[in-house]
């Protein structure tokens, strides 16, 4: 084999490893531990549930790269520390694959399905309904919040109670429709009495967002309030801290700001909300405007 090959193949297999070690990461697990290594104690293992939805996340990989994985590591539990071994082998593909918005072939549906009648977690036991992202599959703007109400919940939609409906004027407010724009939930099912959602329901829910914004493409997601915020873009700071300053999830603008509901509450937030969204009402013109 010349070099050129050799040098094309070991890049090819690269990135197949980078795009299978992102889908892991985003199911939460961001550790490995080489084959034949004992495992180190864990403080909590994988249940049925957890193990089920990494197997159905694992099958959508190619065999290539499954291959490939395989014969580099094998997954430790999800909260096991990493090793200097795993760092080394796989410390570089996870930081260029946090740059990068997957590349996808799904649909809505296929991701749908995959969500089934939901029970990976205990959120199950209480909800009316699973509470899919709704709108248009080819927007430029996404709206993501942290998880459905009481009237998400009896409707099967996102976002069209009291403060879905302010949503919608906020929409309307920066020249869009709510049919022009894709609008979801980082949790489908509606947590007891609204409480945010625990980490774990969160771990076991977040992947199919992820999916949909990988298969959707949005130029823009708007996280509405702390818990969406801090879940979609992983950092501790504070809404109050970070409204209103474009952040990046995998090379997508995002913009933190005011979720409806507490613009409901405290209604003098409002103005804080419209200058967010004017921002991203500004940043998709001169997109617009430069082709």
């Amino acid at each position: 084999m010349s070099h050129d090959s050799a040098a094309a193949e070991l890049k090819l297999i690269a990135e197949e490893t980078r795009q299978h070690l992102l889908y892991l990461q985003e199911l939460g697990i961001d550790s490995f531990e080489p084959s034949g290594a004992p495992q180190p104690p864990a403080t909590k293992r994988l249940d049925k549930q957890s193990s089920a939805h990494l197997q159905q996340a694992e099958a959508r990989i190619a065999k290539p790269v499954m291959k490939a994985a395989s014969t580099a590591s094998r997954m430790a539990p999800a909260n096991a520390p990493a090793t200097a071994a795993s760092h080394n082998l796989f410390g570089e593909i996870f930081q260029s694959a946090k740059d990068q918005l997957p590349a996808s072939t799904e649909t809505f549906e296929q991701i749908w399905k995959d969500v089934g009648d939901c029970r990976r977690c205990s959120l199950c036991s209480g909800r009316t309904n699973v509470v899919h992202t709704e709108g248009n599959r080819r927007a430029r703007l996404m709206f993501v919040g942290e998880a459905p109400g009481a009237d998400e919940d009896e409707q099967a939609r996102p976002f069209v109670g009291r403060a879905g409906q302010l949503l919608t004027k906020i929409i309307e407010a920066i020249g869009l429709k709510r049919e022009d724009v894709l609008i979801g939930n980082i949790n489908r099912c509606r947590p007891p009495a609204n409480r945010p959602p625990t980490p774990d329901e969160v771990m076991m829910c977040k992947p199919f967002l992820l999916r949909e914004i990988a298969t959707a493409r949005p130029e823009v997601i708007v996280v509405l309030g702390n818990t969406a915020m801090k879940n979609l873009l992983e950092i501790k700071d504070g809404i109050t801290r970070v409204r209103g300053i474009f952040q990046t999830y995998k090379g997508v603008k995002v913009m933190p700001t005011y979720h409806p509901a507490y613009l409901l509450r405290d209604p003098s937030k409002k103005r804080e909300t419209w200058e967010d969204l004017k921002k991203v009402r500004d940043y998709l013109d001169s997109r617009s405007e430069n082709g």
